[in-house]
């Protein structure tokens, strides 16, 4: 990837050695952390070396009259102006020296202080402009026009305010072992920010179930983007998510894709552990049969802080363990409290953020005690 910015801009770190150098950098990294676990040749999946990202968030600096995108310094001190950022999508690179000149044009750019950007594969993008006032009618009119000279979905924030002109969310297609998936994103929540290697996760995770079937109980399963896909490697599958609109969108995701055989519920992984032992009785829990399903196989995508004790404790009763890891760190502390009593099958590595320190991984666990 060339940028201009190197050097400068806080968003990429690792660029002299380009993007083998970065890679083979993390990989070392992270053969010397899980050796004890895993001596096998370790998957590494890799990213577009530029337009990777389909997610981004840029400051907005006032420079006199003008408006600028910006972004955090890399030695931590102000920010670096920005024209251009060659690691966004195709689309939203496209979009954003136009969106520049059409809030200037129609004067919405006073108070503007971020731009959030959302798109998907076939081109759809959605703009969310953060200000630090109240907007009004006069604000939704000039953004109505601004959506649809440029074709694009625009949400207004402010303090205690969010203005939808049209949708929420952009539905993003993924491409998996020759079938598509249908996915309703929505502004501001979590999605997976490389759609492509997005694409490769999925492909080796539906690999990792081949042959098991029966039932399977899915931590963390935020809006399905994984529960979806594996819905054709089980009989059923009950996945659990302590935040309501991603549980929404979900359960959305799965009409969308014509899937029937899963059951999403609102719990932490806490909660559910205490009704799937009679602990608590939860009325989220009131419609579904916890004893109809023979759960040997779990599938976990944790938060960065990965699984506390109690949760990997609870863990411990599967036969089947699918790991998915933003951080090789949690990853690691995780393995050594599940102990010996499971081997690593198999391991891979998804870069999904390149020239940073960053690195999804995914481990396959198979109880051997």
């Amino acid at each position: 990837m060339e940028c201009k910015y190197f050097g400068e801009c806080g968003s990429c770190r690792y660029y002299e050695e380009g993007y083998e150098g970065q890679l083979n950098t993390k990989l070392e990294r992270v053969r010397e952390m899980f050796a004890p676990f895993y001596s096998e040749t370790i998957a590494c999946f890799t990213s577009e070396h530029e337009h990777y990202r389909s997610r981004s968030e840029f400051k907005i600096w006032h420079v006199g009259d003008a408006v600028h995108y910006a972004m955090n310094a890399l030695q931590g001190k102000g920010v670096v102006l920005i024209d251009a950022c060659p690691m966004v999508s195709i689309p939203i690179a496209a979009l954003m020296p136009k969106l520049l000149e059409k809030i200037t044009q129609y004067e919405i750019d006073k108070k503007l202080f971020g731009a959030d950007f959302l798109s998907s594969q076939d081109g759809k993008v959605l703009v969310t402009l953060i200000y630090h006032k109240r907007l009004d009618d006069v604000w939704r009119e000039k953004a109505r026009k601004i959506s649809e000279e440029l074709g694009i979905e625009i949400i207004g924030r402010s303090r205690k305010q969010k203005l939808v002109l049209r949708n929420d969310f952009i539905v993003e297609t993924l491409h998996v072992n020759g079938r598509a998936y249908y996915f309703e994103q929505i502004e501001n929540s979590f999605t997976q920010p490389n759609a492509k290697v997005n694409e490769k996760m999925l492909g080796w995770a539906l690999k990792q179930f081949d042959g098991i079937g029966g039932d399977l109980l899915e931590l963390y399963c935020g809006a399905g983007n994984f529960t979806i896909p594996l819905a054709s490697k089980f009989d059923k599958i009950l996945a659990t998510e302590i935040s309501k609109s991603s549980i929404n969108a979900a359960k959305i995701n799965m009409k969308l894709n014509g899937i029937e055989n899963i059951e999403f519920v609102r719990m932490s992984a806490q909660e559910f552990a205490q009704a799937l032992d009679g602990v608590r009785e939860f009325r989220r829990m009131k419609d579904i049969d916890i004893d109809a399903y023979a759960l040997q196989s779990l599938f976990v995508d944790p938060p960065r802080s990965g699984m506390d004790e109690n949760t990997c404790k609870f863990a411990s009763r599967f036969e089947n363990i699918l790991y998915i890891s933003c951080n090789p760190q949690t990853l690691l502390a995780d393995l050594k409290r599940l102990g010996s009593a499971y081997k690593v099958v198999s391991m891979a590595v998804f870069d999904q953020f390149p020239y940073t320190e960053h690195l999804e991984m995914g481990v396959r666990l198979k109880r051997v005690k």
